[in-house]
């Protein structure tokens, strides 16, 4: 039974009604030219107009408001069927579409719309739409200024403003981009601080698009590259958790206290697995724990960062960085607080065996951690005031590094285009872009992007989007211009002669200060002899000496480089000698020839 309800309305409410009719144009009025007024202009003939190609802008401006989009769902109910005709049954809309094929009406439409269709896909066959007619045209390359412009900005919407501590794009196309919020200034939040991260689209700063709702803040968040709806996250207070965007804001599963990390979970990362389910993380407590979501209740792993390789958690430092590659799936790296870069093998059977390499040479806490995407040998990491690349060969020293800037350095990454860039954030508000085959000692590219501290930075795959987030929580996203982003021509073998190059000479530096301290050991083992047997002592400067026996080098390596030089000369003068010769004895006997005829 329907209920319809009529509403009513009196005719006279409506107003007069218009009645319109059809007659002839009439002249009412008819104003003839005042040839008096032609006394004021100038004739001009011809006369020159100028013209803009470009819409024609006001040179005034006003405040508009803010237009706000919003993200909301539709429901579509499938329609259309007959009333005696149930859907969801099976049978009866088989029957149904039997029933209907067999209709004359239906057969003549299908039959006068596969004519259109083929006149389409004949014209489709003929002419190739997608064609592109310039492919061999060669395009010229044009030196093109390093820059980047602002796209947008997500500030933090809470009154409390807390620090973006991480970044991660969504793995689909650069549509998305979740931020992690956390103070990290200890006991130092109010109890007003809002617990929540939120996922932005990258088209709209005004509103997030999605709220994670922790029940401690995050300190890291990471898109599963396999599913996009599913986040891990690491919280202040140890505890690993994971989200589903189609389940809601709420953590779909959390790690227990007791199993968790004891400080907070600085990095997660997913792991390369066939489930797409697994992920490790790192944490302060000087741990690096291993997960799998599907079951959080306890770690399948785990691994205690003691340098000594003795496996006890006194001697453990703290872990601020932690990298993964893929394509070496067993082995991972970690950055700590004090300064030192662990390699390690997850596959070896004993802890001691699971520490592969220690490499020493950062001040303050490594920050950040990459490998290089096209030589995974060569890995980037940032801390103190300095940014250093490495070697897996090289341990006593990096192979190259930036100079010692006035402000510290927070965190960096590579350019997943480019294998000779890599990005810099600092204290004072500063992303630095270095291309290591254009200039090295300073930074090709640096901007200012905030007055506060840049804390978080990540690139997007493509390598033209980059985002960084502040101390405040305010995130930025750039993007950068053709050359910063463009592979150039023959990139990749010539990073590899500069990392060649700089490997070879870190290690004949290396092999040549084991000889000096093996040669002041033995000094040293003879001097206390001789101390002893109350003769003289060799108190030269072992440093001096050392400079004295570098620069020896040095000069033995200018003077050999003169003599190939003076050779080389020696060899192209006696070889043009010896091309004037033979011109003048062929001049001789063509003009003898000459003489001849």
């Amino acid at each position: 039974m329907e209920i319809v309800y009529v509403y009513t309305k009196k005719r006279s409410e409506f107003g007069r009604q218009c009645n319109f009719s059809d007659r002839p144009a009439e002249l009412h009025v008819d104003i003839l030219p005042d040839e008096s007024l032609t006394q004021n202009f100038i004739e001009k003939n011809p006369v020159d107009r100028g013209t803009q190609c470009v819409q024609e802008m006001s040179e005034h401006e006003i405040n508009t408001e803010r237009f706000e989009t919003d993200t909301r769902g539709i429901n579509h109910i499938e329609g259309g069927w007959p009333k005696d005709v149930n859907p969801q049954e099976v049978e009866q809309v088989l029957r149904y579409r039997k029933k209907v094929e067999k209709d004359e009406m239906y057969i003549t439409t299908i039959q006068q719309l596969g004519s259109v269709m083929e006149h389409c896909i004949r014209q489709n066959n003929a002419i190739d739409i997608y064609e592109d007619y310039f492919a061999d045209l060669e395009i010229e390359e044009t030196e093109e200024t390093p820059s980047a412009k602002t796209i947008n900005v997500f500030r933090d919407p809470n009154e409390i403003k807390r620090t973006a501590t991480h970044l991660s794009w969504y793995p689909d196309g650069a549509r998305k981009l979740a931020v992690a919020y956390s103070n990290l200034e200890f006991q130092r939040s109010s109890a007003d601080t809002s617990l929540d991260s939120y996922i932005w689209d990258i088209e709209n700063p005004n509103k997030p698009e999605f709220t994670l709702k922790p029940v401690s803040p995050l300190v890291c968040l990471e898109y599963n590259p396999k599913d996009v709806h599913v986040l891990i996250g690491g919280c202040y207070n140890g505890q690993v958790a994971f989200w589903d965007t189609r389940k809601g804001s709420q953590a779909v599963e959390m790690s227990p206290v007791e199993h968790s990390h004891h400080d907070p979970v600085y990095k997660t990362i997913w792991l390369q697995s066939k489930t797409g389910t697994e992920c490790f993380s790192a944490s302060t407590d000087g741990q690096v724990l291993w997960w799998d979501i599907r079951k959080l209740g306890e770690p399948t792993e785990k691994l205690i960062m003691d340098p000594t390789k003795k496996g006890k958690m006194e001697n453990a430092q703290g872990v601020l960085a932690l990298e993964y590659e893929p394509t070496i799936p067993t082995k991972f790296m970690v950055g700590t607080e004090q300064g030192t870069i662990i390699s390690c093998n997850r596959k070896a059977k004993t802890p001691a065996e699971k520490i592969v390499a220690v490499y020493k040479e950062h001040i303050g806490p490594v920050y950040s951690l990459q490998r290089n995407p096209f030589f995974p040998k060569n890995f980037l990491t940032v801390g103190d005031w300095t940014a250093r690349i490495w070697s897996e060969d090289i341990r006593e020293s990096s192979i190259m590094w930036t100079k010692y800037h006035m402000s510290y350095m927070t965190d960096g990454c590579w350019s997943p285009i480019r294998p000779a860039v890599f990005f810099t954030t600092k204290m004072d508000g500063t992303l630095d872009v270095w291309d290591y085959l254009f200039k090295q000692n300073d930074p090709t590219l640096s901007l200012q992007v905030c007055d506060e501290a840049l804390h978080s930075l990540r690139v997007q795959d493509q390598g033209r989007l980059i985002a960084t987030g502040s101390h405040t929580g305010t995130t930025t996203l750039l993007e950068l211009s053709d050359s910063l982003c463009t592979m150039q021509r023959n990139e990749k073998a010539l990073v590899t002669a500069m990392f060649e190059r700089e490997t070879k000479r870190e290690k004949i530096l290396e092999s040549r200060q084991r000889e000096l301290r093996l040669k002041r050991a033995g000094q040293s083992a003879q001097g206390e002899q001789d101390e002893e047997e109350g003769g003289p002592m060799d108190e030269e400067d072992p440093v001096a000496r050392a400079e004295e026996d570098f620069f020896a080098m040095i000069n033995a390596d200018k003077k050999k480089r003169d003599q190939l030089k003076a050779k080389q000369e020696a060899e192209d003068e006696a070889n043009a000698e010896k091309k004037d010769e033979d011109g003048k004895e062929k001049q001789d006997n063509d003009e003898k020839e000459v003489e001849e005829k």
